[in-house]
């Protein structure tokens, strides 16, 4: 089975849902992912905007092995990090133009054992010897502001 990430809101490379991004409601996605490689012990998310240079949205880290998704609240021991709003947790796509945005998943066999803030970069460097696989989710966006 492949590992994959999907969200009830919107599919693979289509437009996110003006309620995630800041001309909505600016609520995270409800995500699903299934296919996650035995041995996983633990996920971690980063949701972020290629177009602008990798610009985060989202980060979270310590989502337990045995979860199958992120529906509104977090599952316990998971937490979520800096944002490049200088925030932390969710805050959606806001360009100002059509951008293409990225979340990825990651398959972890241990603990990342982040300490202190959360942020991607602290996720992606903790990941890199700890990553059984990755799944992806792209979806578009542009501004709707007058």
């Amino acid at each position: 089975m492949t590992f994959a990430l999907t969200s009830i809101d919107f599919t693979d490379g289509g437009p996110i849902p003006t309620e995630l991004t800041c001309d909505g409601a600016d609520r995270p996605p409800t995500l699903a992912w299934s296919g996650a490689p035995e041995g996983t012990s633990e996920f971690a998310l980063v949701f972020d905007d290629p177009d602008a240079r990798g610009f985060v949205h989202w980060v979270v880290g310590g989502i337990p092995g045995d979860a199958l998704g992120l529906t509104g609240s977090l599952p316990a021991g998971a937490r979520e990090g800096r944002n490049d709003f200088n925030g932390t947790g969710y805050s959606g796509p806001c360009p100002p133009a059509r951008h293409t945005y990225v979340m990825t998943l990651y398959a972890l066999a241990g603990p990342l054992d982040l300490r202190g803030e959360v942020t991607a970069d602290a996720v992606r460097r903790a990941a890199a010897a700890k990553t059984l696989a990755t799944a992806t989710l792209r979806g578009t966006y542009g501004p709707r502001r007058g």
